[in-house]
Formats: C-alpha cells, sequence, structure tokens
C-alpha cells in the first residue's frame, strides 16, 4: 500500500487490530529500492493524542515540525515523538548506500496525556545498548530492560518495551513480560519458532503473544532478527480518523475543525 504522497509500505498492524493490540495502533515497515516508492515522502500533517516510533533500519528520514525542530534519523537511530495537543511535521526518506528501510510504531496516549505539549526525543545508535544473552541472542535495547541493561526510551506512559533481536541458528530467547501487557514481534529477516507449537514465522509476519509471563524464541536452521514490542494497554475508548486518535467522536470533530482553521497547533 501507499501512504504520505506515495512511500510503498507494508502494514502489520492497523484499524482493525485497535482492540487486539491496545495501546497499539499502527506498524508500517516501509523502504523501496526506487525513488519513485519513497522519494515524495510525507508531507506536512497533522498528530494529535498519541505517539509515533520511527526505527530506521537502512536509509535516512529528514524531519521538520511546528515546533521548529528538524534533523536527520540515520540508521539504526530512534525518534520517539509525543504529538500531544498537535503537531504539524513531515517526514522525507531518502536512500544512503542504495538502501532504504526503516519501521513506524504507533502508540495510543491515555486520555489524561492526550492534550500535553508535544515533546521528541532522538536517541543516536550510539546510545542504544547492545546484549549478548547466554542464549546466543544479540539485543538492541531500545525501551526496556534486558539483562540489566535499561534502554534509552525512559518514563512513556504505556511503560513500553522495545527490543531489536538477532540470532543465530539454533539457539533461543527468553524474556520475561508482565502479564497484562500486550505483547507482539515483528519479523524482518528470517525466521523463527515463537512459541511451543513447532510452526515458524518468517519475514514480514507480525506474531502476537498470548499474555503470559515469559516469551520462548527458538531458531533451527536459519538465523532470524525480529522487532519485539510490549506495552501496558489503556483500556480507553478509541476515536481515530487519519493521524488525530483520540478518545470520542467529538474530539475528533474538534481536532479536524482546529486544522481547517489553523488553531491546531497549542501554545504550551
Amino acid at each position: 500500500m501507499q501512504e504520505g504522497a506515495g512511500v510503498l509500505v507494508h502494514r502489520a498492524i492497523g484499524h482493525e487490530d485497535t482492540n487486539r493490540l491496545d495501546p497499539f495502533l499502527m506498524l508500517d515497515d516501509f523502504g523501496s529500492t526506487r525513488k519513485e516508492g519513497y522519494e515524495a515522502g510525507f508531507p506536512s500533517h497533522p498528530h494529535r493524542g498519541f505517539e509515533t516510533v520511527t526505527y530506521m533500519l537502512k536509509g535516512e528520514m529528514e524531519h521538520r515540525d511546528s515546533t521548529g525542530r528538524s534533523g536527520i534519523i540515520g540508521p539504526g537511530d530512534v525518534q520517539w515523538m509525543t504529538a500531544g495537543s498537535g503537531i504539524i511535521h513531515e517526514e522525507m526518506p531518502r536512500m544512503k548506500g542504495g538502501e532504504l528501510r526503516g519501521l513506524q510504531l504507533w502508540a495510543n496516549l491515555p486520555a489524561k496525556k492526550k492534550m500535553t505539549e508535544p515533546t521528541y526525543r532522538g536517541y543516536e545508535k550510539k546510545s542504544i545498548p547492545v546484549v549478548k544473552t547466554s542464549g546466543g541472542a544479540e539485543v538492541r535495547v531500545i525501551a526496556g530492560t534486558v539483562s540489566g541493561e535499561r534502554g534509552p526510551v525512559r518514563d512513556v506512559a504505556i511503560d513500553p518495551e522495545y527490543l531489536d533481536i538477532s540470532m543465530n541458528p539454533d539457539t533461543e530467547f527468553r524474556h520475561d513480560v508482565p502479564e497484562e501487557h500486550t505483547a507482539f514481534a515483528y519479523v524482518l529477516e528470517g525466521e523463527a519458532e515463537f512459541d511451543d507449537s513447532g510452526e515458524t514465522a518468517s519475514a514480514r509476519v507480525l506474531v502476537v503473544f498470548e499474555s503470559g509471563e515469559q516469551i520462548v524464541v527458538r531458531t533451527k536452521g536459519e538465523p532470524v532478527r525480529f522487532i519485539f514490542v510490549a506495552g501496558k494497554p489503556l483500556k480507553e475508548p478509541v476515536a481515530w480518523r487519519g493521524s488525530v486518535v483520540m478518545n470520542t467522536q467529538e474530539e475528533l470533530r474538534q481536532a479536524y475543525q482546529e486544522v481547517r482553521a489553523g488553531t491546531f497547533v497549542k501554545q504550551h
């Protein structure tokens, strides 16, 4: 599918998953080897009521927004943006070394924080700890804790975990997860067994874990790389249209009236 002004994306999580994957709203895997598949980018558009997490795997993303911030997210870098009461921004992906691939995750905000002041946090690759587990996995800890190493993303409402995990053939990864948290994996490349059924998941497959206290991932003859994401459900009503996510339809109508009136971005 296409998003923005024509960027090719694979949507792993969307509107139909809102209740099942609370507090997560969307996960897009974007990238192309052809300029026409990405160069138009994501022109200026409004966000309100949720957070976007952009993780670049290959290539770069240039961004600028209504707070006056701008910059470039490079390979291995993460941008965690809280749209809060309203932000207008644009994102322009570009290749580096002939490659472009990234992930954007949308995470909901609780009602009490939907109109908070917009904030932006950028984390360079070098600030993200890498852990080698006893089971043979290599884990980049963006949010959460693995083997005592805590990721740089902290103090987020949904208490998230965001891990980039690479495993060699014939290895195992075990990780404890709070029982009430929603948890999923998204396979970037290779394949692995994500439960005890013996069935494997391969590239661009989303695996949703049942509630429990530990996940187990095993590889056999192939390596695998996947992201693991978990967070505390909000259990609140969701009213979602375009790039605005609120709790009621009236709040949605108000947001888009403000967009048309030029009063969407608030002064804090």
